[in-house]
């Protein structure tokens, strides 16, 4: 049996499949548990724990809604996963830039 231990960490939440299925079918709307385990291949109570790792990694959040929770995207933990990569993209970017740089200052 697998236990999902809660990570702090967006990219180690990312890393699980399910989670990005999660993901993906939440950035359309907000969603208890049980709309999305009808979509996933997996139990609900399964689905109860990776929201709870994307919940802790601060992906999601949820609210009471009646007798159900509805989960929905947090902006907040997006945010600065867009933010790694935007600062990753721009070294790349800057790596790339030097490298063209110094080929093209080479002779021939």
């Amino acid at each position: 049996m697998t236990t999902y231990q809660p990570v702090g960490d967006a990219w180690l939440a990312l890393a699980d499949g399910t989670r990005r299925s999660i993901v993906e079918r939440l950035a359309r709307g907000p969603a208890a548990v049980g709309e999305l385990a009808r979509d996933l291949p997996v139990s609900r109570p399964a689905v109860s724990q990776h929201l709870k790792v994307l919940k802790s990694a601060r992906l999601v959040r949820d609210r009471a809604a009646g007798t159900r929770r509805v989960y929905q995207l947090d902006p907040t933990g997006l945010e600065a996963l867009r933010a790694e990569l935007d600062r990753f993209w721009a070294q790349a970017l800057a790596a790339y830039a030097k490298t063209v740089e110094e080929m093209e200052g080479e002779p021939s």
